[in-house]
């Protein structure tokens, strides 16, 4: 009896990767490198070893492999990371991608390629490789350095960006055309489906995970996940997108959930299997001759790569506002192709849309740039160095400036918060509202109207359904407030704010009667649906309303503990760690860090704590941001809360350090009417929107203005060009008797 010839095919790929990724290990190469490389030299254009028989076996494995590396990627991604990576990160991120893209379609024009060649060309350059950017900066030490946050804050929308150009470049490549409407049509589809995957997801798996908790084990778990995959990939294909994106998306629901890290780990040899598989089977695709025929193709690519990716990357860090140094820093990190590379590469030739060319081009110009990455990190600084003596001064100072200009807080004005909280609720209710409709109007009609025969009575239940369904978010939509001081501030402020925020209120309510007459519109004529919507919309609003409201207000909260329960849990444990982790001498304690403090504003590798007074740094609570096991370039500030770990001697040295003065008091400031006091801007003591200057708060209090808390930020000797903004903790240093005549004069002015 003889094995079938996929089971001999799957030993030699995995005996091949085997071998070479060992040598790999050894030569410290990229492990994606040693697979690509196996998959040659067992496949059919190496001839010295034996070759694969089953083709078409290996394909699907490979698919197989694509579809739990964008899982994997997903669990990795999470949303909420994608909403904390920064301004920075995001616009150099598109203008890198713009700018690479763009180019690399162009240049396959200039070389004569077709337009699908050229547009697959331009998608599989805009991506960097995660794992080879990781791998150089843990070899040389800087994973730590300040500007490796932006890198990897580019790299998450990269990701992202890249999964969403794959299903673009898939409709392009099945409709042969590019078509403006049928693309914003695609866009729209794309981003409605994300919605609500992402708020069904969210809802309803970490509820279900939670309640099945204790009857699942790592084995149950695993199987579980690997359904949950497999089935949204089905999902996703069935409405027109690819297998990857669900799998991407399915990833991404459960990193939000309590079991991700379990998942994630349970995956990984899933994962790491399957993916050998695929980048294997991508190695068998190379043909040397036709390397060899485009060698000048893969050289002006490279070059191109190199250049391109590093000019558009400092670019968009330098429009982001970082200075030159670290602008550079970013560019020449970024400088490669990434595995996407491969995916998009593969998925032309499976859609037959790209010559075969474009396949070997793409393995060329990575495995150059994947060598090259670790030397342009290495020389990022001697090229700032040169750059900086070459570049005019007066260009260095405008960059300077700017740098510093963007750093500065920017006040957020009132209606920019008061219609992004109605976006907020007119997009997410609308898109619940719709789904809705839809699943009513192709699942729960057809069956109702199947097995009740009297077609009248049959279309009502169906609205009646669809209504039900819907009312809580007819309410969030039509009626919901928008609690925000913003919104009252707009209102009070002037009578001329009053008609836009009726037009904005006319707007949200407009479109729930749209979609309210749209759903009874799939069942009844014109003119029965508009007076069925209206007798819908009076029972809503007059008759049910402090029910939905409260039935509203539980989901909202439900959706938001299963979005917030990974980082609670994280916070617990990491606060349980610290307990457990004590030496028995040690105690925990908590120090504000005064605001005149020597250690204020210096990074804690320079304060040396430890080596001082033996004292480590467990947390530090900024406002109401809590940093754990800070790193030694984290500054202390005013206010800061500190977990300190020591001895009681240590701390009751360390806490005579904190409060000790870096400057010398007069007898006039040590009277005890002379103190630190704060006041919050509001709409009482009117200096919301006032710089410090003009408000003449300095001149009436005799005192200075040494801190704003602002949110989560403190702004440590605020400009005297310094906006006040609502809710804004203004600290003063000077007379408490002035201060408090000044906050009450404001208030009886009031």
């Amino acid at each position: 009896m003889h094995p079938p010839s996929l089971i001999i095919d799957l030993a030699l790929i995995l005996g091949a990767a085997g071998v070479i990724t060992l040598l790999f290990r050894r030569l410290k190469q990229p492990m994606v490198l040693g697979y690509i490389i196996a998959g040659f030299i067992v496949g059919p254009n190496f001839h010295l070893f034996p070759t694969i028989g089953d083709a078409a076996g290996i394909k699907t494995w490979s698919e197989i492999g694509v579809i739990f590396l964008l899982f994997s990627l997903g669990l990795e991604f999470s949303f909420k990371k994608l909403m904390r990576v920064g301004g920075t990160a995001t616009i150099t991120a598109f203008v890198e991608i713009a700018c690479i893209t763009g180019a690399g379609y162009f240049t396959g024009q200039l070389m004569g390629w077709g337009f699908m060649d050229s547009l697959f060309l331009g998608g599989l350059l805009a991506s960097s490789s995660t794992t080879i950017i990781i791998r150089a900066f843990e070899e040389l030490g800087i994973k730590k350095k300040s500007f490796t946050k932006i890198v990897f804050g580019v790299l998450v929308i990269e990701d992202i960006v890249v999964i969403l150009m794959m299903v673009l470049l898939s409709t392009m490549a099945v409709s042969r055309q590019f078509e403006g409407t049928e693309m914003l049509f695609t866009i729209g589809k794309l981003m409605f489906f994300l919605a609500i995957w992402f708020l069904a997801g969210i809802f309803l798996l970490p509820t279900f995970l939670k309640k099945m908790e204790r009857y699942m084990n790592g084995e149950t778990l695993l199987i579980l996940s690997i359904a949950l995959c497999l089935g949204m990939v089905i999902l996703a294909t069935k409405v027109g997108f690819s297998a990857e994106l669900g799998a991407f998306i399915m990833g991404s629901i459960i990193a939000e959930t309590t079991s991700s890290e379990k998942v994630e780990h349970l995956i990984q040899p899933v994962k790491d299997l399957f993916g050998a598989i695929f980048f294997v089977s991508v190695g068998m695709l190379i043909n040397p001759e036709m390397i060899v025929e485009y060698r000048w193709p893969v050289l002006w690519i490279t070059l191109l790569t190199l250049t391109g990716k590093f000019l558009s990357t400092t670019l968009g860090a330098l429009l982001s506002g970082q200075p030159l140094k670290q602008a550079v820093q970013v560019g020449m990190s970024m400088a490669q192709v990434g595995e996407f590379a491969f995916i998009i590469a593969t998925l032309g030739l499976s859609l037959g849309v790209t010559s075969e060319f474009l396949f070997p081009v793409a393995v060329g110009v990575s495995a150059v740039t994947t060598f090259t990455t670790p030397y342009m990190i290495k020389f990022s600084l001697p090229l700032y160095n040169w750059l900086e003596k070459i570049v005019p001064t007066r260009w260095l100072d405008a960059l300077n400036r700017y740098s510093a200009s963007s750093q500065t807080l920017q006040a957020e004005s009132d209606w920019r918060i008061v219609l992004r909280s109605y976006v907020r609720v007119i997009v997410l209710n609308s898109v619940i509202m719709l789904a809705i409709i839809l699943l009513n109007t192709y699942y729960i009609g057809p069956f109702v109207l199947k097995y009740l025969h009297n077609t009248f009575w049959a279309r009502l239940v169906c609205v009646i359904i669809g209504i039900a369904m819907m009312s809580p978010f007819i309410w969030a939509l039509m009626v919901q407030k928008i609690s925000s001081i913003s919104y009252k501030a707009l209102w009070l402020d002037s009578k001329y704010n009053h008609g836009p925020l009726v037009v904005v209120e006319v707007v949200r309510n407009t479109v729930a009667v749209l979609l309210v007459g749209f759903l009874v519109n799939q069942y009844f004529p014109f003119w029965q649906a508009l007076l069925g919507t209206g007798i819908v919309l009076a029972c809503v609003l007059l008759v049910l309303r402090s029910q939905l409201q409260k039935y509203y207000n539980r989901i909202e909260k439900r959706f938001l503990a299963n979005l917030n329960a990974r980082e609670d849990a994280d916070a617990a444990a990491k606060k349980t760690a610290a307990a457990d982790l004590l030496p028995w001498d040690a105690q925990v304690s908590e120090i504000e860090i005064d605001p005149w403090s020597e250690l204020v504003d210096k990074p804690l590798i320079e304060l040396e704590l430890r080596e001082k007074y033996g004292i480590n740094v467990g947390a530090i609570k900024r406002g109401n941001i809590t940093i754990y096991a800070p790193t030694r370039d984290e500054k202390l500030y005013p206010h800061d809360v500190i977990t300190a770990i020591g001895t009681e001697a240590q701390l009751e040295e360390f806490n005579r350090v904190v409060n000790s003065l870096n400057i010398e008091r007069s007898d006039d400031v040590a009277d005890e009417n002379i103190g630190l006091t704060s006041l919050v801007v509001d709409e009482h003591n009117g200096l919301k929107g006032q710089t410090i200057r003009n408000s003449g708060i300095r001149e009436k209090t005799k005192a200075l203005v040494v801190g704003i808390a602002r949110g989560g930020e403190k702004i440590l000797n605020p400009a005297s060009e310094t906006v006040f903004e609502w809710e804004d903790v203004v600290w003063l240093v000077g007379n408490r008797k002035k201060i408090l005549e000044f906050s009450r004069s404001k208030d009886q002015k009031a």
